[in-house]
């Protein structure tokens, strides 16, 4: 299916299905996707390179959104968070931290009610200077899409070394100051059927959740164009009927469709 990058630093805003009006952050090249990652349902298409390639300078990503910051705050705009999503992984950047430095001083600025969001895949939170960046945030929103190895390796495809008990770890450094996202889903990719919706599956990342203890959990499936065509979108009866499970532990979660 077709899928689309986006061509500019700064894009938007937009409404997003889980943080409302959004003025977007894209951190990696405009021509191409940069992840750590390859995963099935991505919108922006297959990774070709983790490396970083032509970024945008820190100076870059400040001048751009003061820029916007200003212009919306001119139009009387509304604005209810900036979120670094963009093409690809966002904390792969090398000045991630002093970026998030740049843009909370410019939200203060110009939106002060305004949250910052960052959306990852937690494949980089070993590295001390991006958790701390996370942690100095609104909505740290970090990615968790199965408690199994093996359907990691078939839905995210990782282009590094990777296995969720580490990254497990990693996310309960954060003492429940992070939101969990996880994307449903089912198909199949290269004659192998992915499904992270079975019974196992739910129970099992369940229990990680439960330890985890984050303050909020996103739970969605896939609402637009993906580069694997055999997946089938997980309806939202589906998804409030795991949303209750994660309830009961006593953590709130949004759901989207």
């Amino acid at each position: 299916m077709a899928t689309f990058l986006f061509d500019s630093i700064v894009f938007g805003p937009v409404r997003s299905r889980r943080l409302g009006v959004s003025l977007g952050i894209n951190l990696l090249p405009t021509d191409s996707k940069v992840c750590s990652f390859d995963c099935i349902y991505c919108e922006c298409g297959w990774t070709k390179s983790m490396a970083s390639g032509s970024l945008p300078s820190r100076e870059d990503v400040r001048r751009a959104l003061d820029k916007k910051l200003a212009e919306m705050q001119f139009n009387g705009d509304e604005l209810d968070v900036i979120t670094f999503a963009g093409n690809g992984e966002p904390t792969l950047h090398p000045d991630f931290e002093g970026i998030i430095d740049d843009t909370i001083k410019i939200r203060n600025h110009y939106f002060p009610k305004a949250r910052i969001a960052v959306l990852s895949n937690s494949t980089m939170i070993h590295r001390t200077e991006v958790v701390d960046a996370l942690k100095r945030i609104d909505q740290n929103i970090l990615k968790l899409d199965s408690a199994f190895d093996s359907t990691i390796q078939l839905l995210n495809q990782p282009m590094m070394k990777f296995d969720v008990k580490t990254l497990v770890e990693g996310l309960k450094s954060f003492n429940g100051n992070l939101i969990i996202q996880t994307l449903f889903v089912r198909g199949k990719i290269k004659g192998q059927v992915v499904n992270n919706t079975t019974t196992q599956e739910i129970d099992a990342w369940i229990k990680l959740v439960a330890e985890i203890k984050p303050k909020e959990v996103m739970i969605y499936s896939i609402a637009r164009d993906t580069p694997v065509n055999d997946l089938e979108k997980i309806s939202l009866e589906e998804l409030q009927s795991i949303a209750k499970k994660i309830e009961l532990l006593g953590i709130p979660v949004q759901v989207s469709s």
